[in-house]
């Protein structure tokens, strides 16, 4: 399985824009989770996909196919999976994001992206970067406890959707960032 880097994720977004611009069409994609690290914090060196909500999604996903296609890419490589995690509450920012002239790049701000890593919680699946991923967005954040981890996961999504896993899962990640200096 090919492993997308900076430089992969790079060049196929603009390798879209380019694309969609000879159609006459501005896209828009919010980036989610390792694609969304590597461009905005350079927290890791590669993802095995891009995770993403887009539009004009039949056109995008098309487009991306091909260039998938092209650039002998795992299929599924640019997907959007990531809707079952989406908040109704969708904060986004383009800052630290490269943009294209036909294609507008964004993310979930900081606390959105902590707080989907916290309800994916994926920690007993080989290759998540979720916990990795979490402590380093608490640590920018500046979050010292599990309780203000807590309230930004609620911020975004409802309690009644808040697992008993996410709230283990954020009070390992404390009991853990304790630890170290």
């Amino acid at each position: 399985m090919k492993q997308l880097e900076h430089r992969h994720i790079l060049e196929a977004l603009g390798e879209l824009s380019r694309r969609l611009g000879e159609r006459g069409v501005r896209g828009e994609v919010c980036l989610f989770g390792g694609a969304a690290m590597i461009l905005a914090f350079q927290t890791r060196q590669a993802t095995k996909d891009i995770d993403a909500i887009f539009a004009p999604v039949s056109l995008v996903r098309e487009l991306a196919e091909e260039i998938g296609r092209e650039r002998d890419f795992q299929e599924g490589w640019f997907n959007d999976g990531v809707k079952g995690f989406v908040s109704e509450r969708h904060d986004t920012t383009a800052v630290g994001l490269p943009q294209f002239e036909f294609l507008q790049i964004t993310m979930p701000v900081p606390e959105y992206l902590f707080a989907m890593k916290c309800m994916a919680a994926r920690v007993d699946i080989a290759g998540s970067q979720d916990v990795a991923d979490a402590r380093f967005l608490a640590r920018r954040m500046g979050l010292k406890r599990a309780e203000e981890a807590l309230r930004i996961v609620e911020t975004y999504y409802p309690a009644e959707r808040i697992l008993p896993r996410t709230q283990y899962f954020i009070e390992s990640l404390f009991e853990e960032l304790e630890k170290q200096p």
